[in-house]
């Protein structure tokens, strides 16, 4: 950190201040819930680069200098992630801290082949560039986090509770584990009328499956910790509507 702050070389992001970058960059090493994705729809790189604070924190100062210097960096199979130039240039309501904003932005941004990244483009047209597929977060989870063993657990029509258990065998074992999950029924209350995959989370474990006398699930309970938006919530929903909202985890070590 010391030396990227006493660096003078000329950053690719015009618009955005050194100063602040660091700052913010201190902040998230000293408590990884700092990451927030603000009003951009960046959950995936956000539970991503969450993720990468809390195994490889020296990765994230080395992903932050990389991309403020040389306005790219190399994943872990040497593969270049260069944000554009258009992309480097943003400036204006990014809707999010600086860093998070150059670091969650160029990960969204790499794997887009038709939408670009604009922080002031109209929601619809945000939602539909900033949506992050399960194979995307596999992806970054090898790249990016240089994870092992990365497995995908589809609970699209059943399997929800194995799944969970996957991710919770995979924390303990000292891995990581993220879920797409129906974020306005699991975490905002906001029961939609068709439930439907809108939101990535890291999963944190203190998992509990309470299966009581009801095997229907009408009055047992699932509980488990994630991080998203900035913090740590828990989860504690009827198994039933659990698994109405639970559609992938994605685990690793």
């Amino acid at each position: 950190m010391s030396e990227f702050e006493c660096s003078n070389l000329l950053s690719f992001w015009p618009a955005l201040n050194k100063s602040q970058i660091i700052a913010e960059m201190r902040s998230r090493i000293h408590d990884p819930f700092q990451v927030n994705q603000g009003g951009q729809p960046f959950c995936g790189p956000a539970a991503v680069t969450f993720a990468l604070l809390t195994r490889r924190p020296l990765r994230y100062v080395e992903i932050c200098r990389r991309l403020w210097e040389t306005g790219s960096f190399r994943t872990q199979s040497r593969r270049s992630i260069s944000p554009s130039m258009t992309l480097r240039q943003s400036k204006g309501n990014l809707r999010m801290p600086q860093v998070d904003w150059m670091v969650l932005s160029a990960l969204r941004e790499s794997e887009n082949l038709i939408f670009p990244i604009e922080a002031n483009a109209p929601e619809i047209v945000r939602n539909v560039s900033g949506m992050t597929k399960s194979w995307e977060i596999a992806g970054w989870a090898r790249e990016i986090l240089g994870g092992r063993d990365v497995k995908s657990h589809y609970a699209y029509f059943s399997g929800d509770i194995p799944a969970l258990r996957a991710a919770d065998e995979a924390l303990k074992a000292g891995g990581f584990a993220f879920a797409l999950i129906t974020a306005e029924g699991m975490l905002q209350n906001k029961p939609p009328l068709i439930p439907y995959p809108s939101h990535w989370v890291a999963l944190l474990g203190n998992v509990a499956i309470d299966e009581g006398s009801d095997r229907k699930g009408d009055r047992s309970r699932v509980s488990f910790d994630v991080y998203t938006w900035g913090r740590k919530m828990r989860v504690d929903i009827p198994k039933n509507s659990f698994e109405n909202y639970f559609w992938v985890a994605i685990t690793g070590r």
